[in-house]
């Protein structure tokens, strides 16, 4: 039996008015998602717990089939997993993301939190600068993808109140100051940072450009290393992640999975579906499970663009669920779970936690009555709920 999990990162949405209040899933063009709906079995899932933030971080652990209660530290553990960096016990790891904020009436607006989707080159450079300037045996800099890097913090806190720079878009950034003992350091180098960007000279480059530059760092998403099972132990599978997000392949190493690096992945609407299709297909010729994540969705809806949210969707359910469910086939019996991880409102421009939409397709042939396509309304209709989103992973096993 093979397994494999197709994630669109925020597909899940509210009805928009543009779209006569339908949903994008509603409004999508999604013929392979829609095929696996009426076959398979269609629901909703909570993947975010109760007193839980609505981040992707919490919400694909449940995806992977691990109890964010369980397991659960801060998003930058994860991703400090992925980009080869350990942790020592008394390190606390931090999301920076490359920003651009605009002053604007007396305060400073949190503009753009990827900096206009910056280069990976560039943003290595930036990162690197701020080493050069700030790092020392307290702390470090490491670069990693486009807008996403990170801290380390050597004894450092973790009672913080920090605030993920997509969740407030176009506001004052004021009052989403790091709160809490020790934030006033972490402020300072935030501080510090515009004033290294601003004397760097990318920032004229990339004006001249016509691209917006990135102008300070933003930390959040604060954490220590967490224990986690591999899933030979927890599922007894081997498998593969594939995604073009820190984040993802972070839950990856801990669960002690191959990392598939896939040319091309950007994780936004020019990002290598179809090569991601193609890789999760290979790897089910030696492995038992693959989790295949694709960013673009999410990305879109936090950028209030409903056109590039339709596009990604749509890009998703022709260049990755369409090729898996036609290739899957050759292994025999298989399993598809398709889901997102979590609501990513376009007129929010940030994360719920409502539940999302799943289906679990094993190649059946009937139709179910009445479920019209993929969307959240057919999956609300037919009554089914998992309350703990976690246990999506033991449904598709079958436990």
């Amino acid at each position: 039996m093979k397994y494999i999990v197709l994630l669109g990162d925020g597909m899940s949405d509210l009805p928009v008015d543009a779209l006569d209040g339908l949903t994008p899933l509603q409004k999508a063009h999604t013929p392979n998602m829609d095929f696996i709906a009426r076959r398979g079995r269609l629901g909703l899932a909570h993947t975010v717990p109760e007193g839980y933030p609505p981040g992707s971080d919490v919400a694909n652990l449940s995806m992977f089939g691990y109890n964010p209660a369980d397991c659960y530290t801060g998003r930058s553990p994860l991703e400090a997993a992925s980009m080869g960096i350990d942790l020592g016990p008394d390190d606390v790891a931090f999301r920076v993301n490359l920003v651009h904020l605009e002053p604007r009436g007396g305060k400073l607006i949190m503009e753009d939190y990827s900096a206009g989707h910056i280069s990976t080159a560039d943003g290595r450079e930036l990162i690197e600068e701020l080493q050069k300037h700030l790092g020392n045996d307290e702390f470090s800099f490491h670069p990693g993808v486009s807008y996403r890097h990170l801290l380390v913090w050597h004894n450092g806190r973790t009672e913080l109140k920090t605030t993920p720079p997509h969740d407030i878009t176009g506001q004052s950034i004021t009052e989403f100051l790091p709160q809490g003992e020790g934030a006033d350091k972490l402020i300072n180098l935030m501080n510090s940072s515009q004033m290294i960007f601003h004397n760097h000279p990318q920032m004229r480059r990339r004006s001249a450009e016509g691209a917006l530059p990135a102008n300070s760092a933003w930390l959040w998403g604060q954490g220590k290393a967490p224990a986690m099972q591999d899933y030979q132990t927890k599922f007894g599978l081997t498998g593969a992640v594939i995604s073009a997000v820190d984040l993802i392949k972070g839950i990856g190493v801990y669960a002690g999975l191959e990392i598939i690096n896939v040319p091309g992945t950007t994780g936004y609407i020019d990002t290598n579906f179809k090569g991601k299709a193609e890789a999760a297909l290979a790897a089910l010729k030696e492995k038992d499970f693959v989790f295949v994540h694709v960013e673009a969705p999410d990305e879109a809806s936090h950028s209030g663009r409903l056109d590039h949210k339709l596009q990604a969707i749509e890009s998703f359910d022709r260049e990755v669920v369409g090729p898996v469910l036609e290739g899957v086939k050759e292994f025999g019996e298989f399993r598809i779970l398709c889901a997102p991880d979590h609501p990513t409102p376009l007129k929010l421009m940030t994360h719920t936690n409502d539940p999302v939409p799943f289906v679990i397709y094993s190649g059946e042939e009937k139709e179910n009555a009445g479920v019209a396509g993929y969307s959240e309304k057919s999956a609300r209709e037919t009554g089914l709920v998992v309350k703990e989103g976690f246990r999506l992973m033991e449904m598709m096993l079958g436990k």
